[in-house]
């Protein structure tokens, strides 16, 4: 499938040289039928899941239609490689048991299901808009509570304030979420991922298996049609569930979470949560939408060798569809379709000229009594974390013809909310 025209940057996007030893094992794996040897098939990864956990109650059925179309669009359509197939495999397996287990655990304690999660909060934006450091900056107030890599992977017992620490399952997520450093190196420049650092949302919905983050993974064009078509309520209610879950043994004053990915589906966060509040970063698009492409390269690249060869996340990479999602988030917030006054816009740049002055508006806006002690702690943070300590991401923008054509796609979206140009 080629791409459409509009999606210059994908076209002229280039890999980094893979580690030798990738590269190896690719290339032992078209040698022989990865797909006999390496299966991807439901029977298969329903059979395993079960045989591993001892348990057989998958829940409501809602899953299985998304479930069914992501194996066959993988199967159609993503062309993996070996080292693809075999990260591909041991990630569905991990959704499938954390499934079993949720389920197992909610019917051995019901109680579970009259925990009640109260003014959460949701860190969102554009891709690559600063919702991470944000969502890092905002976790260093003690009362504020993220949901860990380890928590998302392996919820089952949910963790107890005085259980041993640390937790066997830290250095176990750990492995798997730096195995995506290890296959590409440069992905570390673009986004730190660890077993004990706060994962976005999606890391904890991907067992309702209706999720962008599946898109982002890989060419699956026609899952992810699906997806933007489907009603997200499933994908929320599962959302729900893991935080009942997680609170249920360890409560907490606040949740603040975070996910990019939440801005087509806005009303369906109000509707699971309707006393959410939101703080939505705004950065520049142009750059935004360079980096991004950047980024989902990197990710299909990790397990196939052909990264752009459909419109998987389309939704997230052309600058059309971004528009629309943008302008119809305006017009939710000017018609009350969703509750303009629970959200509180931070404009990038503006941050980190002054964070003081721009925490203590958030936190006033966001009606959240700021504390000393929790402006001293998210002061501390920003100060030991440099730009860059991680690595830097260096991606390139695109030619001025390109620039100028987004950016006036997106005039009206800088101008609503005051974003100024980066590039």
């Amino acid at each position: 499938m080629t791409p459409p025209e509009s999606s210059d940057r994908r076209q002229r996007w280039t890999p980094r040289p893979r580690p030798a030893w990738v590269s190896r094992i690719n290339e032992e794996g078209r040698v022989f039928d990865s797909r006999s040897v390496v299966p991807l098939d439901e029977a298969s990864l329903l059979d395993h899941a079960v045989r591993n956990t001892g348990l057989e109650d998958f829940g409501e059925d809602d899953w299985r239609e998304p479930f069914g179309i992501l194996l066959r669009s993988i199967d159609e359509e993503a062309d993996l490689n070996l080292m693809g197939r075999l990260t591909t495999r041991s990630d569905l397996l991990v959704h499938l048991e954390g499934r079993l287990q949720i389920i197992d655990w909610y019917k051995r304690h019901p109680e579970v299901e009259d925990e009640e999660i109260r003014e959460p909060v949701f860190v969102t934006g554009l891709p690559r808009s600063g919702t991470t450091i944000m969502q890092e900056i905002l976790g260093a107030d003690p009362r504020s509570r993220t949901v860990r890599m380890w928590e998302a992977k392996y919820p089952c017992p949910p963790p107890r304030p005085e259980d041993p620490r640390p937790d066997s399952r830290v250095a176990r997520a750990d492995a798997l979420a730096t195995m995506q450093d290890r296959v590409t190196p440069e992905w570390a420049g673009m986004h730190k991922v660890g077993g004990d650092l706060p994962v976005e949302c999606i890391e904890f919905t991907y067992a309702s298996f209706l999720s962008d983050a599946f898109s982002a993974s890989f060419q699956v064009p026609s899952y992810s049609s699906y997806v933007a078509a489907a009603d997200p309520t499933p994908a929320f209610q599962w959302h729900r569930r893991v935080l009942k879950l997680l609170q249920s043994s360890w409560p907490t004053e606040r949740w603040l979470l975070k996910g990019p990915t939440h801005i087509p589906y806005l009303p369906s966060l109000f509707d699971t949560y309707p006393d959410a509040k939101i703080v939505l970063m705004l950065r520049d698009p142009v750059k935004a939408l360079a980096s991004v492409v950047d980024v989902c390269g990197t990710l299909f690249w990790m397990r196939c060798d052909d990264p752009f060869s459909g419109d998987s996340y389309g939704h997230f990479l052309n600058a059309d569809p971004v528009v629309a999602n943008l302008e119809r988030m305006i017009d939710w917030m000017e018609t009350g379709t969703i509750p303009k006054d629970r959200i509180q816009p931070v404009r990038y740049l503006d941050f980190f000229a002054d964070p003081e002055a721009e925490l203590r508006a958030l936190y006033d806006g966001l009606d959240i009594p700021l504390t000393p002690d929790a402006l001293a702690a998210m002061q501390a943070y920003i100060a030991g974390k440099p730009k860059g300590k991680f690595g830097e991401h260096d991606y390139g923008t695109g030619e001025r013809e390109i620039i100028s054509a987004d950016r006036e796609k997106y005039r009206n979206f800088q101008e609503h909310f005051g974003v100024a140009d980066e590039i």
